[in-house]
């Protein structure tokens, strides 16, 4: 399986357009990488850019990024509200898919090496790619920011990890780099409506891991109070894995927290806002949204959009493109400009939107298709369709029984149907594009050069694998299309009884999806020649194929007896 890791380079530049644009065109100069994001800030100063591939190709375009950024940025001219030392301040590197956290460190430290060595400029590894203990943490590295980055490189304690340990000409220019392998990081901002960079500091540090130092008397103006080490004691902010301070930005004309938050697991985005929203409110003081800087996982949204529907006593079991509305607008995401989910959620980014899937056109350009002369979709993925019908009658049977007015002690269990309805769409629906699929390799297979022996050989195995295949797809729609038929009984028994009727359809349309698949069952069995195999998921379909015909005749009467 292919190997992803995401690069989020942030560049000391976020008010010339033209500097910017020179950097990102070298992302998309490397081949097999894909540019996800830039996102300028004009009072920080500073772009993130975010860009996802296979690791040697995303090395390749972090250390273009970063010559290109030494390039165009002089650091001894810069200046922005944002911590930096560099002109590309960090390059961080983060696991997506099939690769380690481990192998990603030997990625970021092949990518230092090669920046120090070639470029001539010092490097720093923290987090995961860290080589010492105190270096874990950024802001260890870049303590004394630029202004102090002369005096830094001649102390033995932080001579760089790679790359020159002087302040020469270059470096005067190019500054140093912080380069890191490291979890999933949401940059994420909250919005207030003040003017007060000191109060959002105060409410930062209420929030942020670290918290603040302790002091004597006033907590502002006190003096500061040590450990027997001479340390400042600090008194820790409510959420674990935060980084954060308060600023004002210009450009919007408010106050701003901003937070790293380093491990959304352990504080998600939903927790750090609402837990902001009562450290704001204590300090008379109101949070009017907030704002992601790059990118975001989409299970950290449908996580956000479940935490506010719970707290509401809603169903959790509707559709991903609701909860991400949902989300949006508990989150404030859309305060200060419009939130688009396919610029700012990974997982949309990455997905191929060159690909053309039945289930993503509309109703009448489906049943074009259907009735066109093309072969496919046919009945199988028809079937399937039809079965995602049903479970989505079933499912709304569920919601609207969540929200039947006197039924508000259920929500709960109904909104636990509403999830499982949700899930099993979802997996018929994929089925749907499946099948097709599944008889395109058969096709495939059958195209096949058949000249020689081997190939005659080769081309056999593809016929029956492929085969094989076309019977497990029909297969799965008849379990989940079963599955949705007891859901549907059950809403039928114990569900809202004005939508009685909708979940005996729901079970007419299982039924329909369970047989029609497993006529393709049958039909492409009979073409395989391992017939051990074909027997046996015949023998399966028509056990699911008698248990259907049972329970629909079952709901069938509950639905009549209750009309």
């Amino acid at each position: 399986m292919k190997q992803l890791i995401e690069c989020v380079p942030n560049i000391s530049e976020g008010r010339d357009s033209h500097k910017i644009k020179l950097v990102t065109d070298e992302v998309e100069k490397v081949d097999g990488v894909k540019l996800l994001d830039v996102d300028p800030g004009k009072s920080t100063n500073r772009t993130v850019i975010t860009f996802v591939g296979e690791p040697a190709q995303v090395i390749e375009a972090a250390y273009r990024v970063i010559k290109k950024a030494a390039e165009v940025i002089d650091m001894s001219q810069q200046s922005g509200a944002h911590p930096r030392f560099g002109a590309t301040d960090v390059c961080p590197l983060v696991p997506i898919a099939n690769i380690s956290m481990e192998e990603t460190a030997k990625y970021a430290h092949k990518l230092g090496k090669r920046v120090g060595d070639e470029l001539g400029v010092p490097i720093y590894f923290y987090e995961n790619a860290a080589r010492k203990e105190e270096r874990r943490n950024l802001a260890n590295n870049r303590s004394g920011e630029y202004e102090g980055l002369a005096k830094k490189l001649v102390d033995p304690n932080w001579k760089p990890d790679e790359g020159p340990a002087e302040f020469n000409d270059s470096v005067k220019r190019s500054g140093a780099t912080a380069i890191s392998a490291r979890d999933f990081l949401v940059a994420y901002n909250i919005n207030l409506n003040s003017t007060s960079t000191r109060r959002a500091n105060a409410i930062a540090f209420d929030i942020r891991e670290a918290g603040r130092v302790k002091r004597e008397g006033n907590p502002v103006t006190g003096k500061i109070v040590n450990d027997e080490n001479g340390e400042p004691i600090r008194i820790p902010g409510k959420l674990k894995a935060v980084k954060g301070i308060g600023w004002y930005i210009e450009e919007y004309g408010v106050a701003q927290l901003s937070y790293n938050l380093t491990n959304i697991s352990i504080t998600p985005v939903h927790i750090a806002f609402d837990e902001t929203v009562k450290a704001a409110q204590a300090r008379g003081i109101r949070v009017t949204g907030s704002e992601l800087v790059g990118l975001i996982p989409l299970k950290a949204m449908l996580d956000a959009a479940d935490y506010f529907l719970t707290k509401q006593e809603r169903s959790l079991g509707i559709d991903e493109a609701e909860k991400i509305k949902i989300a949006v607008k508990s989150l404030g995401l859309d305060d200060l400009m419009p939130f688009i989910p396919e610029e700012k959620i990974i997982e949309y980014l990455i997905e191929d939107s060159e690909e053309k899937k039945l289930i993503d056109m509309d109703l009448v350009a489906f049943a074009n298709e259907t009735a066109s002369e093309s072969i496919a979709p046919g009945g199988g993925s028809i079937s399937a369709y039809v079965g995602s019908l049903g479970v989505s009658l079933g499912g709304m049977v569920a919601n609207l029984s969540a929200h039947k007015r006197g039924w508000d002690d259920r929500w709960e269990e109904f909104s636990n149907y509403a999830v499982e309805a949700q899930k099993i769409k979802d997996r018929i629906l994929f089925l749907v594009d499946e099948d097709t699929a599944s008889f395109n390799k058969i096709m495939a297979a059958f195209g096949l050069a058949k000249g020689s022996d081997e190939e005659k050989t080769i081309r056999k195995q593809a016929i029956q694998d492929a085969t094989k295949y076309a019977i497990e797809i029909p297969f799965k729609v008849m379990e989940a299309s079963y599955e949705s038929l007891v859901l549907c009984e059950k809403m039928a028994e114990i569900g809202n009884p004005n939508s009685v009727t909708d979940a005996g359809v729901g079970a007419l349309c299982a039924r329909t999806a369970v047989l029609g698949a497993f006529m393709n069952v049958k039909i492409n069995a009979s073409g395989l020649t391992d017939k051990e195999f074909a027997n046996e998921m015949i023998a399966k379909g028509q056990e699911l194929h008698d248990k259907t015909v049972t329970k629909e005749d079952d709901v069938i009467a509950l639905v009549n007896s209750k009309m």
